[in-house]
């Protein structure tokens, strides 16, 4: 754990060893992410003709596993050492997104291989993200966890930034297969960084005595479940998420069809369009902590998702030229309200949950929250079929933007900030002390 007065000097959390190679190691990955969240589709768009519901079913096939296993996630990673298993899941996913390559240097590539890949590498996915969220609360104090979100989402949103911009360059000068070595690499720097961590912490320190622990996977799942179910901040939490990724998420199954084939831009313009739209996100990330200290917690989420949704609603008015600025602030302004909402919410339910149901908790709140995002994705794909790419865009950020309507709720509008911690986890700690 950072020893008290570390987080003060300059750079804060980054002085601290641990973290900084936590840090470094996701903000590689996730540059080789962002060229994957672009190169893949760009892939299925220009080199294999993919029909719009095919790229659309990409983004299905990388988050179906959240549907398929993201409830049991939490309560394996609940009981495993966590550096080992996020070790594990980066080396299988740099051999998979090693194999796209590899396939289509021997002239074998097919949209089938590309789907497997896509849906396995999200499988390992489910499991490491998972862990990524209890991981950071071993790392850093309760009091810390704030600047450690904002420092790891704005790295991210920087990566995202030069990945997708890189993505589409790299498409133009090596190939969109080719350039997804960018991405297996980056994986394995993951892994290196997270060996390289220290930490005495075991194995996974039980907050609930022997007795009280379910002694099953299904037990686990089901405490998990109902400690959302019954909690008046979590449970809108997850409902607004879980619409606003159908919404959002989904959207962004087609951006890479409406800005080819819609909007008429090129492979290397699309990349540069999808990296720079990341800058709101970096911003977001600088500025939530203040607008957290300014505003209050439970103030700010309220804020940002109303004025994230009416934003994204600029999207589907892009074209060439002037019109691109449309694109590039609507998701700009929406990047950058998911940034502060995604570095607040997850701070609350790091500091808020009992640690020994951490996993459990975020693994059942992202089963329900990622598992709208295949549902979202197969929609768009639907809806542009039938409609258009433009209409569809319309209708699915309608709802994106409609979403922030669950949020408001008793609990919410009664407080300037969310609870630092449960109920439970409280009742918990006082029975220690005493």
């Amino acid at each position: 754990m950072i020893k008290a007065g570390t987080a003060q000097r300059r750079g804060g959390l980054l002085w601290h060893r641990n973290f900084r190679l936590l840090w470094l190691g996701e903000t590689i990955s996730g540059a080789g992410t962002a060229m994957a969240a672009a190169g893949v589709p760009l892939l299925a768009v220009t080199v294999l003709h993919s029909s719009t519901f095919a790229v659309a079913a990409l983004t299905a096939a990388a988050y179906l596993p959240w549907l398929v296993i993201g409830l049991p996630a939490g309560a394996w990673v609940d009981r495993l050492p966590i550096r080992p298993v996020m070790i594990t899941c980066d080396v299988i996913s740099a051999l998979l997104y090693a194999s796209l390559p590899a396939a289509a240097w021997a002239g074998v590539l097919t949209m089938g291989q590309v789907m497997v890949a896509t849906l396995l590498a999200g499988t390992v996915n489910v499991v490491f993200a998972t862990a990524y969220q209890v991981l950071l609360p071993e790392l850093v104090s309760a009091g810390e966890l704030v600047e450690g979100n904002a420092k790891l989402q704005g790295s991210a949103s920087v990566a995202a930034i030069g990945g997708r911009s890189a993505a589409g360059l790299a498409a133009e000068a090596v190939g969109a297969a080719t350039a997804l070595l960018f991405n297996a690499a980056s994986f394995l720097v993951s892994a290196a960084c997270l060996l390289r961590i220290r930490t005495d912490v075991a194995p996974h320190r039980p907050d609930l005595s022997p007795g009280e622990r379910p002694t099953t996977v299904r037990a686990e799942v089901a405490q998990g479940l109902r400690f959302i179910a019954r909690d008046p901040y979590l449970r809108p939490l997850t409902l607004y998420a879980a619409v606003a990724n159908l919404g959002y998420t989904g959207s962004t199954a087609l951006l890479v069809v409406f800005l080819v084939r819609v909007a008429g831009f090129g492979p290397a313009a699309v990349g540069l369009l999808l990296g720079t739209a990341s800058v709101g996100g970096v911003l977001g990330a600088v500025v939530a902590r203040r607008l957290a200290r300014w505003l209050g917690t439970a103030r700010v989420l309220l804020l940002v998702s109303c004025v994230a949704g009416g934003f994204s609603l600029l999207i589907p008015l892009a074209g060439t030229g002037p019109r691109a600025a449309f694109y590039v602030t609507g998701s700009a302004v929406a990047s950058g309200g998911i940034a502060v909402g995604n570095i607040i919410a997850g701070s609350f339910r790091q500091a808020y949950c009992p640690p020994a149901m951490l996993g459990r908790v975020t693994a059942s709140m992202r089963f329900l929250v990622f598992g709208t995002i295949p549902l979202g994705a197969l929609l768009a794909g639907s809806l542009a079929t039938a409609l258009g790419t433009r209409a569809a865009l319309w209708v699915i950020l309608g709802c994106y933007a409609l979403s922030s309507a669950l949020l408001v709720t008793p609990a919410m509008l009664a407080r300037r900030n969310l609870p630092s911690r449960s109920p439970d986890h409280m009742s918990r700690t006082v029975s220690r002390e005493h």
